[in-house]
């Protein structure tokens, strides 16, 4: 049964051209969603070990079984359509977590959906985590989208580097694939496992004890988990926790998360994997302890994730910017957008091909947040 909000809204979906990534040319369509998610990780990983240096995170655009439909394929732009609030599955009129919207995808609006949370980011170091996108790829954050934000709260942008191929998996490439991608030019760009790694603790899991991050990790007193939300090859889906779990993650410690609490598993157990991004998360939650909010950035929204160097053209207009201090209702909201988008059918067969859903309903069994939320417009 699906609830209801009393807010009175209307979205309109359209894509904006200021709001696009580096680049302007989206790569060709690369996979669909269509394969079963019991058998999903394990063709990525066979797709993976086959070519050698290939990632396995990065191989899902060669993985596919049919291509996405071309309803908005190359064309950057879309007509004007609504989403009917009565569609979103667990927003709730009162008695929830906030999550805060608005329609301006621009820098305006980044920093006026900030603003709306009421929580400043406050401290010597704050941590804007991010990811810095795999090279070819054109659909991760644009550096001059998040700029202003970036630096009216004096971060530094954090990321780790990736537990496979390609060009991140190596700081000194890291640090240059950074540049690269603009974003080096807006702020100063630490690569949190370049030296060492650190365990915290994961309470309440089934899966893991412990999380493995990246050292510097502990050098930041404020983190603003600062998101695209997109598809994913293995996850289904890319948003707050993914950022939380294998953003955070070390080398190792990404390895543990996709080896579902093991890393001597391999990265087969798809359930496992999922289950044990979301205790990750908590963890980074639990160790900022309140110094910490969230923000998705709802552009570009291909069933492909950034680590992806050959990511599907997205086959759905741009939504949003959403914010919460709850990042599990953020990311369903988000969920429940694209599932009331009248275009996004392809998303939402990548998210269901790979049981993504998962992760998000065991964060909240776990503690880490509530699925439902009051959705809130901040736009006049």
């Amino acid at each position: 049964m699906k609830k209801t909000t009393s807010i009175a809204m209307t979205f309109i979906l359209c894509v904006s051209l200021a709001a696009c990534g580096p680049g302007s040319s989206d790569g060709e369509a690369s996979s669909s969603g269509a394969a079963g998610s019991s058998s999903a990780a394990a063709d990525i990983v066979s797709d993976a070990a086959a070519q050698g240096s290939v990632s396995a995170e990065s191989s899902e655009a060669t993985e596919s079984s049919s291509e996405p439909s071309a309803s908005a394929a190359g064309t950057g732009q879309h007509s004007f359509e609504t989403i009917d609030p009565s569609d979103l599955e667990y927003s709730v009129a009162e008695g929830a977590p906030a999550v805060y919207y608005t329609t301006d995808i621009s820098s305006a609006g980044l920093m006026a959906i900030y603003e709306a949370l009421n929580k400043p980011a406050t401290g010597e170091n704050v941590g804007v985590k991010i990811s810095t996108g795999e090279p070819g790829g054109n659909h991760f954050l644009d550096p001059n989208l998040i700029k202003d934000l970036v630096q009216s709260v004096d971060g530094t942008i954090i990321e780790c580097n990736t537990a496979y191929g390609g060009q991140r998996a190596s700081t000194a490439l890291h640090y240059q694939v950074a540049e690269d991608h603009g974003f080096t030019a807006i702020a100063p760009v630490v690569i949190m496992d370049e030296t060492d790694e650190m365990t915290i603790p994961v309470t309440g899991g089934t899966r893991m004890t412990e999380n493995t991050v990246g050292a510097r990790f502990a050098e930041f007193d404020f983190h603003m988990v600062l998101s695209h939300f997109k598809g994913h090859g293995m996850a289904g889906l890319g948003g707050a926790i993914k950022n939380l779990s294998i953003g955070y993650g070390s080398s190792e410690g990404k390895n543990v998360i996709h080896g579902g609490g093991s890393a001597d598993a391999g990265w087969g157990d798809q359930d496992g994997f999922l289950m044990a991004m979301a205790e990750a998360a908590k963890s980074v939650v639990d160790y900022a302890d309140g110094d910490i909010l969230y923000i998705n950035v709802m552009n570009h929204l291909s069933v492909d994730c950034d680590c992806s160097s050959n990511p599907a053209t997205p086959t759905m207009a741009d939504i949003a910017i959403l914010a919460s201090l709850d990042p599990v209702a953020l990311d369903q909201a988000c969920v429940d957008l694209v599932y009331a988008a009248p275009d996004g059918k392809d998303l939402q067969e990548r998210i269901e091909s790979r049981n993504g859903i998962l992760a998000i309903s065991h964060a909240a069994e776990i503690g880490l947040g509530s699925r439902e939320y009051v959705l809130t417009s901040i736009d006049a």
